[in-house]
């Protein structure tokens, strides 16, 4: 009899401490539900003052689901962004996310690169291409070398590229090698030792903007400025962050652009997550150095074009969507 009511006890306490473990498992979903709504709903109204659209209607050139279909991201760096179309396309880089695979591929355009820009109606740096006619202009540019949709881009000037930065906290490099480069606004010299370091908004700035110092000239430079993207990315995802994503995007109403939709930002959060730890492939553009008419340009090589291309329309085949270029058809014929 005793040993039957201390079974009846072991069970009923055994229901309880089931019930109390279901009752804090939805407690803590209900919150985390009500965390994330909180983070969509304030994220997206802040959004709203960065988003610009490339199409008037609005509707993006492709059908993407975020979540599912492979997408690109023109990353895009401005020098004057303020005076649009008189800026400079300082950085530019292609990423390209595949969440079947759990593939990414990151290509960076050195800035002298010789491209036909079709707002010019010539061949120019790619540097060039934002001051004539603005973002829609160096997507063009890019599409002329690089044969795949543009899905979205990311805009930002120098001064919104240090605010993010500082907005996080600051980012943590692995700096390839010891060098000095000047800050902006103050004009002061600072040093990188070689090794990992925390730096701030401005000095990651002069960071990724430094040439000169480095041996490997543009393709140095291209991997420092890839080095600070990842770790921006990194921050500005982790749930640690989240919480102040809406303020980080408010700060930079007036230094950055895009046109990931308002509701599709959180999907974008999700997927980096999601593939933080996923294959990244860095893509180099093979070229050569040229002076035509005293000017210098990095002279893309063909095989080198063409075997970036073929990587990536590979990568984003998976998709139900087209890979229908938004742009005209492509002028690449003209030289």
């Amino acid at each position: 009899m005793n040993h039957t009511r201390k079974t009846v006890k072991k069970r009923k306490k055994k229901k309880r401490l089931r019930r109390l473990f279901l009752l804090v498992f939805l407690l803590l979903l209900g919150g985390v539900g009500a965390f994330g709504y909180n983070i969509y709903s304030e994220t997206k109204q802040a959004s709203s003052k960065i988003y610009q659209a490339l199409d008037p209607s609005g509707k993006p050139a492709r059908n993407i689901e975020m979540r599912k279909d492979p997408f690109t991201v023109l990353l895009v760096g401005v020098e004057n962004q303020y005076h649009d179309e008189e800026g400079r396309s300082d950085v530019v880089m292609l990423l390209t996310v595949n969440p079947k695979t759990n593939k990414v591929y990151l290509l960076s355009i050195p800035r002298d690169t010789r491209v036909y820009i079709p707002s010019e109606g010539r061949k120019d740096k790619i540097t060039h291409s934002y001051s004539h006619g603005g973002i829609q202009s160096t997507i063009a540019a890019v599409n002329e070398l690089i044969d795949v949709p543009i899905d979205y881009y990311v805009t930002t000037d120098f001064e919104g590229f240090e605010k993010i930065v500082d907005s996080l906290g600051g980012v943590t490099v692995d700096v390839p090698f010891t060098f000095k480069a000047q800050l902006t606004g103050s004009l002061k010299w600072h040093t990188f030792h070689k090794g990992k370091q925390e730096l701030n908004g401005n000095e990651a700035l002069a960071y990724v903007r430094m040439r000169k110092s480095d041996p490997r000239g543009d393709f140095g430079r291209n991997e420092r400025q890839k080095q600070v993207i990842r770790a921006i990315i990194d921050k500005s995802t982790s749930i640690t962050s989240l919480p102040k994503l809406d303020d980080v995007i408010a700060d930079l109403g007036d230094h950055v652009r895009t046109n990931i939709p308002p509701s599709d930002l959180l999907s974008f959060i999700y997927v980096y997550q999601k593939m933080k730890n996923a294959d990244v492939e860095n893509l180099h553009l093979k070229g050569y150095d040229e002076t035509i008419n005293g000017v210098y340009y990095y002279i893309p090589d063909e095989q080198s074009v063409s075997s970036i291309n073929e990587t990536l329309r590979q990568a984003l085949e998976t998709s139900n969507a087209s890979l229908t270029r938004s742009d005209s058809p492509s002028t690449q014929s003209q030289n």
